[in-house]
């Protein structure tokens, strides 16, 4: 494979799977490459790299003669990555709290802040990942914080199809806790925020 179809290939996984997650690629609907590929003005090798990552993301799945369709939303998988955020996410942040750079604290605060003035629930959940993508961020873990950004995008999904008509502006006062926590380099107290926090996902 070459690096261009690479490049390529990741910008359409990134395009489609936001897609997906917000909705506007509905579950079950065929993703056929050879529309995609005039989409995106691209041959089928990049698509189909595309569509092998959506698979392995757990956004699409493959289908003997139908070839990859959008994963339909299942109770059980949404469980099961609630208790892998539950597990994963705190392991992370006591990695971090006490590695993280000004300029990542920074990234955090801004997202927080994000949170705070989003307008809608879209916006809400992407400054979300964003806060909670950046506190984990000095941990030193790639692979942990790539599986971590995986279940957090599934999540996503799941959240946007299920309460966005429930949403309400506010600022959320565990976020600026987990932040006042980081500021003062106190690991535990951080981290035990953050389990409360998870704790209220469904």
């Amino acid at each position: 494979m070459t690096h261009q179809n690479t490049k390529k290939s990741d910008q359409i996984a990134e395009l489609l799977a936001a897609g997906i997650v917000r909705g506007e690629i509905p579950p079950g609907e065929k993703l056929r490459q050879d529309q995609i590929a005039q989409d995106f003005q691209s041959s089928h090798v990049p698509v189909r790299e595309a569509l092998l990552r959506l698979v392995a993301q757990g956004l699409a799945i493959s289908l003997p003669r139908r070839g990859v369709c959008v994963a339909p939303f299942d109770k059980s998988s949404v469980r099961e990555l609630i208790v892998m955020r539950k597990a994963l996410e705190p392991v992370a942040l006591m990695n971090s709290v006490l590695n993280l750079t000004r300029a990542q604290i920074e990234s955090a605060e801004e997202a927080r802040l994000g949170c705070d003035d989003a307008n809608s629930a879209q916006e809400w959940e992407e400054a979300n990942r964003d806060f909670h993508l950046a506190i984990v961020s000095g941990c030193g873990m790639p692979r942990l914080v790539e599986e971590i950004s995986n279940l957090q995008m599934l999540y996503a999904r799941h959240f946007l199809a299920q309460f966005s008509d429930q949403w309400q502006k506010r600022a959320d006062k565990d976020h600026q806790a987990i932040l006042t926590a980081i500021y003062a380099r106190d690991t535990d107290g951080a981290v035990e925020i953050l389990r409360r926090h998870l704790a209220k996902l469904r």
